[in-house]
């Protein structure tokens, strides 16, 4: 029997269509499937990706969306064995992630821990990444604890910062690793090998030219350099 997948989102949600994609290529290969997907926001773009794939839509409860249903109702209702946090900007309530623990994972554009916490995400991620002069940055995929970007690191993926690189420019290369890691991630982590205690599995092989290398070799390389 497959895992039952939650994922919270609370944006456009393309990390959700790369899990979605890639679930669906692996075909009866897959260990899990997506049977929920929560927002934050009512008009995100994530609960349209859902409903276009037949899969059932819920809207969390928060102060802007009290029509909402709790979170943790939410998840127990959809019967779910894993919860997927991609683009999810709020906190997860410390019930929930005790409920969950080791069962619940994010995906960070920067290598952590580096860059993370409160107030760390998207944008204001790459524009600290700039401004701060570092050669190198990435994404990283984490278990999910009662503090923002503090989980145990499953892996990262390495990306290079170059002198030219806006946010604009660094967000579109963290996210193309992003889309080929993260996938891969949720399927090892469906078939239940991943646990917090593991060390992490950490890829510094990125290419030097991620713009002249294809999405298929990308994932090739995550694959080969991380097990999964």
């Amino acid at each position: 029997m497959r895992a039952r997948i939650a994922v919270l989102a609370s944006g456009g949600g393309s990390n959700l269509q790369a899990i979605l994609d890639h679930l669906a290529a692996l075909g009866e290969r897959r260990a899990g499937d997506v049977v929920l997907v929560a927002s934050d926001r009512p008009a995100a773009r994530a609960l349209d990706r859902a409903r276009a794939r037949g899969i059932a839509t819920a809207v969390i409860r928060t102060s802007a969306h009290p029509e909402g249903t709790p979170i943790g109702t939410v998840l127990r209702d959809a019967r779910v064995d894993y919860v997927v946090l991609a683009g999810y900007l709020r906190l997860v309530p410390a019930d929930v992630v005790r409920a969950y623990a080791g069962r619940m994972v994010n995906v960070h554009p920067a290598l952590l821990p580096a860059f993370g916490g409160p107030g760390m995400y998207g944008h204001h991620v790459h524009e600290a990444v700039i401004a701060a002069h570092v050669r190198e940055s990435g994404a990283t995929v984490h278990f999910v604890d009662e503090e923002f970007d503090q989980g145990a690191i499953i892996a990262q993926w390495a990306v290079p910062v170059s002198a030219g690189d806006s946010a604009d420019t660094l967000a579109d290369r963290v996210l193309r690793v992003e889309h080929a890691l993260y996938p891969r991630v949720v399927q090892a982590l469906a078939s239940g090998t991943l646990h917090p205690g593991q060390p992490a599995r950490v890829g510094r092989a990125a290419p030097l030219h991620l713009a002249d290398l294809d999405d298929r070799r990308l994932a090739e390389d995550i694959e080969h350099a991380l097990g999964f």
